[in-house]
């Protein structure tokens, strides 16, 4: 076995950057000293040399001999001969003062990888926090890091690192920004690290089949970074100041990569799985209802360096965490995560600045049809037969990013129960539910300019199969696209953003209507004065534009101003996701700040917001006015407050489709503490308080706690409970109305609502490369209405109470309503509930080879409904775990083929 090294600090060659970082450090008392005037200005780290018109060079160095070996030992030839760089800068705590622990890093490279060598010194090495995670996870350990800009494009990088446990990271900017990182970028790399006296050796392989560069660039950009949690220290070696914006265009050269080519040829992966289901309770348990094998693969081809073409047939799940259970009592959808790997990888290269044209979730989604019979076996997701997508960038700056997938026909078998005596008759039939659609996305980016501009196009299609069964469900056709701009200038702390786009629909009438009566336009409401209910149509168009200017970086002042139109006719919904068309907005926001720590706190921050919407009726339908203040203390502990107040406006969709309502004025506030991440037990409190005019109100207190009991385990606990009395929410819509609210009633209520969920993970790593995760989310809600009543005039917000003025209401045993006023009776639907609900997921995961995984899974999937209103309580989550639902078990194993 190899001794690690314990010899002192070698005398290695620096780069240009190390004078300068000498002559800084004698001004601050030497490295590691605590004297001299203080952290970095912006204008005294550029006079020092320090700053963005500065980029620092380092030098790969060839391993012609082929001599490396990854062992985590810096004891192979070429770290001999490398070009070690030692001169570090405190981002945090002290920004623009030399490392106060020494920090030795080297690049070298074959035919195939890249490599790299770091020498991580300390004074005390039992002192070091590294915890053992799943790849992504190691918040709060020391880690070495490496960002690259192999294109030198300045706008986009990859960050990979591993921690002094030897778990890794990676992630992906998708533009010039530190904290917008894309966690979904997964290449197959390895890194393998060593401890010893002095502290800790890293060696780190990325091969350059996982990376994308022209091959012809003179240099990559390059960052380094260390972080230090026991002193609270994060270093740089090209320091990007915590005032200045951007993060791709601030990183040094790396040169001395001549010759070096893209080699991404094919990446086969093959997967297998199956899985089990049993009910969780009820005659069946333990009985194995359904069964399901499957098989599918991933291909990777390169090319040329530039670009990338993946397919992937029938692609498959991917996640820890199920969908958290949420009660939507909104007229919109909600909208969840994507997770599944095909359609994560790659793409930011599909989204642009404008709308979200491209929601990949609509791709294999539950089927839009519905089966009613005596009972019903329907698939829960449409089949994806097959997809395929292109993503890279061209050596002109082009940014590509392409995906086309094919989802199939689905049918729900519908059984029909016919009794005969003693006996009974089945009949079974097949219902449509889903058409096999067509989906196509393309996205063109190209940058221009010193400070790295932008101009991108996006456009998409759909085509779904004319299902007879479905024309008056589904447009046939589905057309959107646009253009989107980013300019930047003054150095990068000005931003002039907008865009400009398209859509267009065409089908069957009735599926037009359908859309023309959806939440995001209601086309049916009665005082419309534009964009008026066409039950003719078999097609609908429409438009958005908008238009921003933005301060994104300096030292203190920070703004943006911000206007945009969306139609009543533009609709994205078939492949992206949008909430409100008919729409006019205008935003204006100012915030003043500190990045440099003072005698009050380390950094803090203090906001204003402002925002206002009309439809194209001109009617105000809303404004918010807001502020928030955030600051980091000396603890690093980090207080947030925030709140908020609305105005009395007029809504366009509380009636659902009827008249103008007009809003309640309301306020609210909210208070946030949390710890840095470097703490080894960490939490987050977060409380709000709001009220409305006429007596509603609400507070939310939820919370998390992190515990690191041992190096290789973590827990979370993630509390909520949200306890609200709401004055104004919708029940039903009912013909018999006054003349004033043009012959229809619209019900609301008083809702008394309460939620308490409890989510539970944990992780336990065996190694970097094996860890058993769970995740335990038991939910339960429930809503008690009172306080019924009709809207009495169109613009206002008073309504018709019922039992009141002559009017009657008794409740039936059922928990519905009969109401009498006017002379007439009716009945109202029961609006009461509870819902329980288990999710939860157990997942071992083994990386057994770079690329190559196994996945065991059991998953929970509980629910239960009650027509019943009271308050939940913890013993309602304790209930949870005794709902009806499913187990599932579930086994895949892929396996990584480079060719």
């Amino acid at each position: 076995m190899k001794a690690p090294r314990v010899d002192g600090r070698r005398g290695l060659p620096l780069t240009r950057r190390v004078a300068l970082g000498a002559a800084i450090a004698g001004g601050l008392g030497g490295v590691g000293g605590v004297g001299g005037p203080g952290p970095f200005g912006r204008d005294e780290l550029r006079a020092q040399g320090v700053g963005v018109e500065d980029r620092q060079e380092m030098r790969a160095t060839r391993d012609a001999g082929r001599t490396l070996r990854l062992d985590g030992f810096l004891d192979d030839a070429v770290w001999e001969e490398a070009e070690f760089v030692t001169s570090f800068w405190q981002r945090e705590p002290d920004e623009g003062r030399p490392a106060t622990r020494r920090t030795e890093v080297a690049f070298a490279f074959d035919d195939e990888a890249l490599w790299i060598a770091g020498r991580m010194y300390t004074d005390d090495p039992d002192g070091i926090q590294a915890y053992r995670t799943r790849r992504d996870q190691n918040t709060g350990s020391e880690r070495l890091l490496v960002s690259l800009d192999p294109y030198l494009n300045q706008r986009t990088a990859v960050s990979f690192g591993v921690n002094a446990a030897g778990s890794r990271t990676d992630w992906y900017h998708p533009e010039d920004n530190v904290t917008n990182r894309d966690y979904t970028w997964d290449p197959v790399w390895s890194a393998r690290v060593q401890r010893d006296s002095l502290g800790w050796t890293a060696e780190m392989r990325m091969p350059f089949s996982q990376l994308r560069f022209n091959g012809d660039e003179p240099a990559w950009g390059v960052n380094i970074n260390r972080y230090m949690p026991d002193i609270q220290e994060n270093l740089l070696w090209e320091l990007v100041v915590r005032s200045e914006p951007g993060w791709a265009s601030r990183l040094g050269d790396l040169t001395g990569l001549e010759g070096v080519r893209g080699s991404r040829g094919i990446e086969f992966l093959p997967y297998v799985a199956g899985d089990l289901r049993t009910p969780t309770s009820g005659p069946m348990t333990g009985v194995v209802t359904r069964s399901e094998s499957r098989v599918g693969a991933d291909f990777k081809v390169g090319l040329g360096s530039s670009l990338t073409l993946d397919a992937a047939v029938n692609p498959d799940f991917g996640q820890v965490e199920a969908d958290p259970a949420v009660v939507n009592l909104t007229a919109f959808e909600e909208v969840f995560e994507e997770r599944r790997p095909f359609f994560t990888e790659g793409r930011q290269l599909m989204e642009g600045l404008g709308p979200r044209y491209f929601y990949s979730r609509r791709i294999g989604a539950p089927p839009p049809g519905r089966a009613v019979a005596d009972s019903v076996v329907a698939p829960d997701q449409t089949t994806i037969l097959g997809a395929g997508k292109m993503t890279g960038r061209l050596p002109g700056g082009t940014s590509v990013g392409a995906l086309f997938a094919v989802t199939g026909r689905e049918d729900a078998r519908a059984f029909h129960f016919t009794r005969r005596g003693a006996a009974t008759d089945t009949t079974e039939s097949a219902v449509p539910i889903a058409p096999s659609s067509a989906f196509a996305v393309a996205r063109l980016e190209q940058e221009f300019g010193e400070e790295g501009s932008t101009l991108g196009f996006t456009g998409t299609t759909l085509s779904r199969e004319g299902r007879p069964e479905l024309a008056a469900l589904l447009p046939w056709r589905a057309y959107a696209g646009g253009t989107d701009w980013n300019l930047r200038f003054g150095g990068g702390e000005y931003e002039l953003t907008g865009h400009a786009g398209f859509s267009h629909l065409s089908g069957n009438p009735e599926s037009i209507l359908r859309v023309q009566r959806s939440s995001a336009r209601f086309f049916q409401r009665p005082d419309r004065e534009t964009a008026r209910l066409d039950p003719s149509r078999s097609a609908l168009s429409g438009y958005t534009a908008a238009l921003g200017m933005e301060k994104v970086g300096g030292r203190r002042w920070l703004w943006r101003v911000r206007g945009e139109a969306i139609s009543p006719g533009f609709e994205i919904n078939d492949v992206g996701q949008m909430f409100n068309a008919d729409r006019l907005t205008a935003e204006a926001d100012v915030a003043i700040r500190e990045t440099v720590p003072t005698a009050f706190a380390r950094s803090w921050r203090v906001g204003l917001t402002s925002a206002s919407a009309w439809n194209f009726d001109g009617v105000r339908t809303e404004t918010t006015l807001g502020a928030d203040a955030t600051a980091t203390w000396h603890n690093y502990l980090r207080t947030t407050l925030n709140g908020g107040y609305q105005p009395r406006t007029l809504s366009d969709h509380l009636t659902r489709g009827g008249p103008l309502m007009e809003t309640l004025a309301r306020w609210h506030a909210g208070l946030t503490l949390a710890t840095d991440r470097s703490f080894r037990t960490g939490f987050r409190l977060m409380g709000s308080y709001g009220q409305d005019e006429i007596g509603g109100w609400m507070y939310d207190v939820n919370g998390s706690l992190t515990l690191r009991p041992a190096t290789a385990l973590q827990l979370e606990v993630e509390p909520s409970y949200r306890r609200e009395a709401e004055s104004r929410q919708y029940l039903t819509t009912l013909a018999g109305g006054r003349r004033a609210t043009f012959d229809r009633r619209y019900i609301f209520s008083a809702i008394d609502r309460s939620t308490l969920a409890l989510r539970l993970r944990g992780a336990y790593a065996f190694g970097p490369d094996l860890t058993l995760e769970a995740y335990f989310e038991p939910f339960a809600a429930s809503g008690r209405r009172h306080g019924l009543g009709e809207l009495l005039e169109p613009g206002q917000r008073d309504l018709l109470l019922y039992g009141e003025m002559g009017s009657r209401i008794e409740r039936r045993s059922d928990g519905s309503w009969d109401v009498t006023r006017g002379g007439r009776s009716f009945t109202l639907p029961d609006g009461d509930f509870n819902i329980l609900s288990l999710r939860s997921n157990v997942v071992l995961r083994w990386e057994w080879q770079p690329g190559s995984t196994l996945f065991l899974v059991w998953q929970q999937d509980r629910s239960d409904m009650r027509t019943s209103g009271e308050l939940v309580d913890p013993g309602r989550l304790v209930d949870s775990l005794r709902a009806r639902g499913q187990h599932v078990f579930l086994l895949k194993v892929a396996y990584w083929l480079p060719i």
